[in-house]
């Protein structure tokens, strides 16, 4: 009997410890997540040359291809991802970017395999979300190699950031606050200025 409530206390004591564990990584998600948040975009304004202003960071509203086109907004866009803990998406899209303009042919089977391993493979480090056929067309593309081996996992991981990722980042606390630090140069500048601090509102559903 001694040994059967020994166990049963055993266990309960791991249980809680598990939870009281998940509490303290969720706090420490928030409170890191924060800072890289604060820290990062704080800096486009103060030491990246040349300067980003108002008007480029209003322009990432635009799209997801201006954001990304933008030396400061990928920069930003990246320090978002860093901060949810999900720059495994943005890392593998640009290490695509990267393989594709390789030019010598024989650095490119080296180059595919380290991709796939790092965000693909069933062992990856910084594994991405496809789909189980995606993954399988991109695995036996490496047979063979070529420049378009990646395409289809890099657009489904292009599609997950425009649609799930991008949107966050527009009303992010992070966004704002940078739009807010930027000076303002004209009237219309701090109209857009305006509009673009404001928290987005929930589109109603046509009843």
């Amino acid at each position: 009997t001694s040994i059967y409530f020994k166990d049963f206390f055993i266990n309960d004591f791991l249980k809680l410890n598990k939870c009281f564990s998940n509490i303290r990584a969720k706090r420490l998600k928030a409170c890191v997540g924060g800072f890289l948040q604060r820290q990062d975009l704080s800096s486009l304004c103060k030491y990246r040359k040349p300067r980003l202003t108002l008007e480029e960071c209003l322009m990432w509203k635009e799209s997801f291809e201006k954001l990304l086109s933008s030396k400061h907004g990928l920069y930003a866009f990246k320090a978002f991802l860093v901060s949810e803990f999900s720059e495994e998406n943005i890392a593998f899209y640009l290490a695509c970017e990267d393989y594709k303009s390789t030019k010598s042919a024989t650095k490119m089977p080296s180059k595919a395999k380290r991709i796939y391993e790092e965000f693909i493979g069933s062992e990856a480090t910084r594994e991405v979300n496809i789909d189980y056929e995606t993954r399988d067309i991109t695995q036996a593309n490496l047979k063979s190699p070529t420049a378009s081996c990646f395409d289809m996992a890099q657009y489904r991981i292009y599609i997950l950031m425009e649609k799930d990722c991008y949107p966050r980042f527009l009303r992010s606390t992070a966004y704002r606050n940078l739009v807010n630090q930027l000076p303002v140069k004209s009237a219309k500048a701090r109209s857009k200025k305006a509009i673009a601090a404001r928290p987005p509102c929930e589109e109603e559903e046509p009843k």
